[in-house]
C-alpha cells in the first residue's frame, strides 16, 4: 500500500485543474466547465448531489474537442477508469471502474444516456456508442454501491452521458487523421420562448489501424422540450438512431503479433459487424409546489446486431467460426418524487420498471479460409427468445441536523421475472431471486468550508444474464441466489490551496456468489466469494490564469476469497482476471497566448492476469502520452492538432482462449494503434 501512496505527494506537488468547487457537504470533483441549461439536466445534477460517494464530472470543454472512435474513450481522462480496448470492429471496447473488468465477463457498471438506462441484457455498454463528443454537456461517474437510484448492473457504480439541451448555437467539427479517418459532427440548438430544440448529426469513416478493419458509422439525434412560463414544468422528447458497419481484423496469436501488428489473417477476411441502435425517451419534470419535485422518464431501447467472427484457425469442430445475432428491445420507466419537509429533511422515493423482449441466435460454421458465413451452418447453437422484467423501488432521506453534517439513509428493493423459449420446445422461467434487499447509508461532515470527510456503506446485486441456463431454470438446473455486493468507502475531499480540489478515498467491495459471463462459450463461470479494495487519489488545480493541471492514481486489487475450479482446485487468493493493479492519469492545459492553447495527457494502466488460475502470465499494461495544440483563427473558428500515443508505445488487448484451440490453449492478442495524428476544424456560430 505504500506504493499506492507515492503518487499522492507527486499529485500534491503538481496541484490541479479546478473548476467550480462543490458546495460544502458534497464529495464531487469536476474537471472542466459545466453550464447546465435544461430542466432535465438540472434535475440529473440535483439527484447526483445527494449521492455522497466519490463522484466525478467531466465538463463539455474537456470533451467536445477530443478525437475518439467511441465515447467510452472519453472516460480515459477521468480518475480510476479502466479502458478495455478490444479493437474488433463494432466491439471496440468499454470502460469500467472499481476493479470490475470490461471484458464482457462482469459488466458491473450501470450506463445511462440523459438518465435513461443504456445497458444491453448482458450489462454491456453498447448503447453509449450513439453519443459523440460535440453532443455532450457533461459526463458523470458515480462510484460504489450506495446509489439507491439504480439497481440492475449498478455494482461498481454508474456512468451518465448527459447531452446538450436548450441554448442557441450551431457548432461543427470536421476532422481528418491517421488511417484515413474522416469525421463530421454537427450540433444545432435553438431556443425561443417556451420551446427548445436540439439536433445532432455525426458521420465517421476510417480504414482502421489494421488490415481488414474499415469502419463506417453515423448517428442522428433530436431533442424537443417545452417549458412553461414559470419554469416549473418541462416536457420533452429525445430520439437517437445509430448505424455501424465494421470489418473485424481478428485476434492474433503471439507469433502473428510478432510478425506484424497491423496484419489480418486470411481466415478473418469475411469477419465483420452490422449494428443498429435506437433510443427514444419522454422526459417530464414538474414542480407542483416549492417543496415537491417530480421527475419521470419513459423510454424505449432497441439493439440489433449481426456479428460474424472467426476466433482461431483451429480446424476440427466448428466452435471458432460463429455468427451471432442479437435483437433486444427494452421498454421502461423511471420516476422519482422528492419532498422538502423543512430545512433539515428531504425525502425522496423512486420507482423503475423495465421489460425486455430479446432474441439471440448463434450459428457455427465448418472450417474454411476465409470462413464462409453464407454456407449452411454446421450447427445452430442458439435460437432463443427470452424476456426479463425488473421492478425496483427505493426510499431515501437527506437529513441535515447541522450545517456541517449530512446523513443519507436509503433502502432499495428489486424483483425480477422472465421466461425463455429455446430450440426443441424447451421453456423455462427465470431464476427466482425473490426480493433483493439493498440497505444503504452515507454520511458527510464538513470539517471546514474547504474540507469534507465522507463515509458510505451499501449493498447491491448481480443476477445471471443470457437466454439459457443457469439464468433460466431449465431441466436439471440448480437454483442460484443473487450475488450480493457490499461496499464501504471512507474519503476526504479538500482544497489544499486556492484554486485546487483534492480527494483521497479508501474503499472495499465484497461479493458473494459472484459469476462471470463467458462470451466465447455462452456459459457462466462461478467466481465465488470475492473482495475488491483500493485507494483513489486525485487532485485538480489551476496554477494561474494560463495553466491548469490534474493528476490521479488508483491502486486496486481484486481477489478471490473462496471458489473452486470444475476439477476442485481452490482459487482462494488468486486475482480476479483482467483487473489491473493501478490506473494513473496526468494532464495539463497551457494557454500560451490568447490564440494558442497547448495540452498534454499521460495515461497508464498496470498488467493483469488473463485466466482464473493466474497461470498464463500478466498482460495488458501500457503507458501512453497524448498531446494537442489549438489555434483560434477567430472567435468562431479554430483549428486543433492532436497526436495520440506520441511515443508510439506498443501495447495490446489480451484475453485467454481456453475453448477454441482444442487443448492448445493460449493468449490471444488485439494490438492497439501506434502513434496517430488528427487535424480538426471547429466552427461555433
Amino acid at each position: 500500500m505504500n506504493y499506492a501512496l507515492r503518487p499522492l505527494a507527486f499529485a500534491v506537488a503538481l496541484g490541479s485543474t479546478a473548476v467550480h468547487a462543490a458546495p460544502s457537504g458534497e464529495s464531487t470533483i469536476t474537471l472542466g466547465e459545466i453550464s447546465v441549461v435544461g430542466n432535465a439536466n438540472k434535475s440529473a445534477m440535483a439527484g447526483s448531489s445527494r449521492v455522497l460517494t466519490s463522484v466525478d464530472v467531466l465538463g463539455a470543454d474537456r470533451i467536445e474537442q477530443q478525437n475518439v472512435s467511441t465515447s467510452w474513450e472519453l472516460l480515459g481522462q477521468m480518475p480510476g477508469i479502466q479502458l478495455t480496448e478490444t479493437g474488433q470492429g463494432a466491439e471496440s471496447g468499454k470502460a469500467t471502474l472499481r476493479a470490475f473488468n470490461g471484458e464482457g465477463y462482469i459488466n458491473g457498471i450501470k450506463t445511462l444516456i440523459d438518465g435513461v438506462p443504456s445497458n444491453v441484457n448482458s450489462g454491456n455498454q453498447r448503447f453509449t456508442d450513439m453519443v459523440f463528443p460535440l453532443d455532450l454537456e457533461y459526463i458523470e461517474v458515480v462510484r460504489g454501491t450506495n446509489d439507491a437510484r439504480y439497481g440492475l448492473h449498478n455494482i461498481g457504480g454508474n456512468i451518465n452521458f448527459v447531452t446538450r439541451q436548450g441554448g442557441h448555437y450551431t457548432d461543427a467539427r470536421l476532422t481528418y487523421g491517421s488511417f484515413n479517418t474522416r469525421e463530421l459532427q454537427l450540433a444545432i440548438g435553438r431556443e425561443s420562448l417556451n420551446f427548445a430544440q436540439n439536433y445532432f448529426l455525426a458521420k465517421q469513416q476510417s480504414d482502421g489501424f489494421r488490415d481488414h478493419s474499415d469502419s463506417d458509422k453515423y448517428s442522428l439525434g433530436g431533442k424537443w422540450f417545452y417549458t412553461n412560463d414559470d419554469g416549473d414544468f418541462s416536457l420533452g422528447l429525445v430520439t437517437r438512431v445509430y448505424h455501424h458497419e465494421a470489418e473485424e481484423s481478428g485476434f492474433m496469436t503471439r507469433e502473428e503479433l510478432a510478425a506484424s501488428r497491423t496484419g489480418s489473417d486470411p481466415k478473418n477476411a469475411n469477419d465483420g459487424d452490422d449494428r443498429d441502435l435506437h433510443q427514444a425517451a419522454l422526459h417530464l419534470d414538474w414542480q407542483p409546489s416549492e417543496t415537491l419535485n417530480l421527475n419521470s422518464k419513459l423510454y424505449y431501447n432497441r439493439y440489433d446486431d449481426d456479428r460474424q467472427i472467426t476466433f482461431t484457425d483451429y480446424q476440427p469442430g466448428n466452435a471458432p467460426r460463429q455468427r451471432r445475432q442479437w435483437d433486444e428491445r427494452q421498454t421502461g420507466m423511471l420516476s422519482s418524487l422528492s419532498w422538502t419537509a423543512n430545512d433539515w429533511l428531504t425525502l425522496e422515493g423512486g420507482l423503475n420498471a423495465e421489460h425486455q423482449d430479446n432474441e439471440y441466435r448463434r450459428t457455427r460454421f465448418n472450417y474454411s479460409v476465409p470462413t464462409d458465413f453464407d454456407a449452411t451452418p454446421a450447427r445452430v447453437q442458439n435460437d432463443d427468445a427470452y424476456t426479463l422484467d425488473n421492478v425496483g423501488v427505493y426510499l431515501q432521506a437527506v437529513i441535515e441536523p447541522t450545517d456541517s453534517l449530512k446523513i443519507i439513509p436509503a433502502y432499495r428493493v428489486d424483483r425480477f421475472y422472465g421466461e425463455t423459449d429455446l430450440p426443441g420446445g424447451i421453456e423455462a422461467d427465470l431464476q427466482d431471486y425473490g426480493s433483493i434487499l439493498q440497505p444503504k447509508l452515507s454520511v458527510v461532515y464538513s470539517l471546514t468550508p474547504d474540507a469534507n470527510i465522507y463515509a458510505n456503506w451499501g449493498r447491491t446485486f448481480q443476477i445471471l444474464t443470457g437466454s439459457g441456463a443457469p439464468a433460466y431454470m431449465t431441466a436439471g438446473q440448480t437454483s442460484f441466489a443473487p450475488s450480493i455486493n457490499t461496499g464501504k468507502e471512507l474519503g476526504i475531499k479538500f482544497s489544499p490551496l486556492a484554486g485546487t480540489e483534492a480527494r483521497i478515498a479508501i474503499w472495499q467491495q465484497d461479493a458473494t456468489d459472484e459469476v462471470a459471463n463467458m462470451p466465447s462459450t455462452g456459459t457462466t463461470e462461478g467466481l465465488g466469494e470475492t473482495r475488491r479494495r483500493g485507494v483513489d487519489l486525485q487532485i485538480n488545480a489551476r496554477i494561474n490564469n494560463r495553466c491548469s493541471v490534474w493528476a490521479s492514481h488508483a491502486y486496486q486489487e481484486a481477489k478471490v476469497k473462496s471458489a473452486y475450479t470444475a476439477s476442485g482446485t481452490s482459487l482462494a487468493g488468486n486475482e480476479v482476471f483482467s483487473t489491473p493493479r493501478y490506473i494513473s492519469n496526468l494532464g495539463t492545459d497551457y494557454q500560451l497566448t490568447p490564440d494558442w492553447r497547448l495540452g498534454l495527457q499521460a495515461r497508464a494502466q498496470g498488467d493483469y492476469y488473463i485466466d482464473e488460475q493466474n497461470e498464463q502470465g500478466k498482460y495488458g499494461g501500457f503507458a501512453v502520452l497524448d498531446v494537442s495544440a489549438e489555434y483560434m483563427v477567430s472567435p468562431t473558428l479554430s483549428v486543433d492538432l492532436q497526436v495520440k500515443n506520441l511515443t508510439d508505445y506498443e501495447y495490446e488487448y489480451v484475453w485467454y482462449d481456453n475453448f477454441f484451440w482444442g487443448g492448445d490453449d493460449q493468449p490471444m492478442f488485439s494490438p492497439a494503434p501506434g502513434r496517430s495524428a488528427y487535424l480538426s476544424l471547429n466552427v461555433k456560430l
